[in-house]
């Protein structure tokens, strides 16, 4: 058998947790979520929640760290390699693996620009930027004239906007540089407590309003704990409430993207992945449901109203974080230190998160061309670079919810679909049991093993199914026909849209020439073994 190089690994336990943590709270735990929870029948909303956390949520995040260090054995830390030491007689189980390269790249080439705003609007926070700003309607304007979509008497283009882009992406690209210890885990070592110690701060602060407008006795934070808690349990009949729970439950522990997998390669044979992927999972549940639970819909609330605010929960998670919360924060002493703490919070949620959608495409050239680190961050960087563009100057044209749904939402159910049905299936129940185990300080409950074997992957493919099946009320064909279909899509948009899907369609192509050429190489060099 050839050597196997040596690779990066973690510093400690604490540091695999934090890490993973990171990559799996982002902007969607304190905007999504709530925003998710608000819209789709309160209190109602986390029975569907938490039956996806129990029945998809836990078995993903126990099967992506198994086979991630699984893999790593073997010195691969992408899917494709992972996949293919599974079946190594199989020829073509590594194209599978492909989506857990392309699903976080084309993540991080939009996500980063959406995360550079969190850093300048933290800087706008400090410097009194948007605090005289006194309605929805104005505060919008500000964010439109920062992003570049208009021309106001707050911005004169996206010239601010870009070059906090900059500073961000070359803050990434510092981290990855740097490897796995001495960079990703060095940053969220630091970066998670202070972003609980800001989310506590926030939460104590939303909590001890009272009653701001004695006019309007009943727009308090009781209020605003049932407006957001209180069941409506007819909301359970729609389809749709289950498929938002669902794929919430994707967003929030970063499962089926391929990270975990890339992180836990990383671990050594004996590493349990069993208490510190329950632990990791935890840290990220407290962060979406009680921190993320307790600020801006109930803030919201508090100051607005629940008419105004089932308004604002419709309006996107843009408005809710980037207009809602700095008009609300504005309203209180010290205004400018709780938008910085807000704003600085979610730029810390972002790049924890940002530095691990980069690690799988570094990892690929790491692992399987040979690359050594730094050169492959800088390769890497090149790359994504370009790629960030469409993003950042065709915002307006909808390039950025085009790769959302298919980066951040189709591809990321299909690869939990297909690596269930190898890990499970292919790779066989009994041994993946014993593998799960391997080093574990805790048994997972039995039940689990036919949870995994059976429900996990009938419920992913239930989940793919009523994408393409379920028609919404008042439409007349299912919701992913009308989106491949661009009915919603601007005619003046359309072309941009369509370039986009091209675009996307030539990096699955380009990944797949990649492990084509790779293995290719390994096999003239009789390395194909594993």
């Amino acid at each position: 058998m050839p050597q196997i190089k040596k690779r990066d690994n973690w510093g400690s336990r604490l540091g695999i947790i934090m890490a993973v943590a990171g990559s799996a709270i982002g902007l969607g735990n304190f905007l999504r979520f709530p925003a998710k929870a608000a819209s789709n029948g309160g209190g109602a909303f986390m029975i569907p929640y938490f039956i996806s956390l129990l029945l998809l949520g836990i078995p993903l995040m126990w099967i992506e760290w198994t086979l991630g260090r699984f893999g790593g054995g073997f010195g691969h830390g992408t899917a494709p390699g992972i996949f293919h030491s599974l079946l190594q007689k199989n020829r073509f189980i590594k194209y599978f693996g492909i989506i857990g390269i392309f699903g976080p790249l084309v993540i991080f080439i939009y996500y980063i620009y959406i995360e550079s705003w969190t850093l300048a609007y933290s800087l706008f926070s400090i410097l009194g930027r948007y605090q005289g700003l006194p309605d929805q309607a104005s505060m919008q304007s500000f964010l439109r004239g920062f992003q570049g979509l208009e021309h106001n008497q707050y911005f004169n283009g996206i010239g601010i906007a870009y070059l906090f882009f900059l500073a961000t992406f070359i803050l990434n690209i510092w981290v990855i540089y740097h490897g796995i210890k001495r960079g990703i885990e060095r940053l969220c070592r630091w970066a998670m407590p202070l972003l609980f110690i800001f989310g506590i701060v926030l939460m104590i602060r939303v909590l001890s309003l009272g009653t701001p407008d004695p006019v309007r006795p009943d727009w308090n934070v009781l209020g605003g704990l049932g407006f957001l808690w209180n069941p409506d349990l007819s909301a359970l009949k729609s389809p749709k409430v289950w498929l938002e729970a669902a794929g919430q439950i994707f967003f929030t522990l970063s499962v089926g993207i391929g990270v975990i997998l890339t992180y836990a390669s990383y671990l050594s044979k004996g590493d349990d992945v069993v208490l510190s992927g329950l632990t990791a999972s935890s840290t990220n549940e407290f962060a979406e449901v009680i921190l993320g639970g307790s600020v801006v819909i109930i803030a919201a609330f508090v100051f607005f109203g629940p008419l105004e605010t089932k308004a604002i929960t419709q309006s996107g998670v843009f408005n809710l974080g980037f207009v809602t919360m700095p008009l609300i924060l504005n309203k209180l002493p010290l205004a400018s230190v709780l938008g910085f703490i807000w704003f600085f919070l979610l730029f810390l949620a972002g790049i924890t998160s940002s530095v691990s959608l980069a690690q799988p495409a570094v990892a690929f050239l790491e692992d399987e061309f040979g690359i050594n680190r730094k050169r492959a961050a800088l390769i890497f960087a090149a790359v994504s670079f370009i790629l960030c563009q469409p993003a950042i100057f065709f915002l307006k044209n909808g390039v950025v919810d085009e790769l959302d749904f298919w980066g951040g939402t189709f591809f990321l159910v299909l690869f939990a679909a297909i690596e269930t049905i190898l890990f499970a299936w292919v790779f066989g129940m009994d041994k993946a049991w014993d593998e799960i185990h391997r080093g574990a300080d805790m048994r997972v409950p039995r039940i689990y093993k036919f949870i995994i074997k059976y429900i996990t992957p009938l419920f992913l493919l239930f989940i793919l199914g009523m994408w393409f099946l379920f028609v919404p009320e008042g439409k007349n064909e299912p919701e992913f026909v009308s989106f491949i279909l661009m009915r919603g899509v601007a005619s003046a948009d359309r072309a941009f849209v369509l370039a986009t899907r091209i675009g996307l369609i030539s990096i699955l192509f380009v990944l797949a020439l990649l492990v084509k050429i790779v293995w290719r190489r390994k096999r003239k060099a009789g390395e194909g073994i594993r």
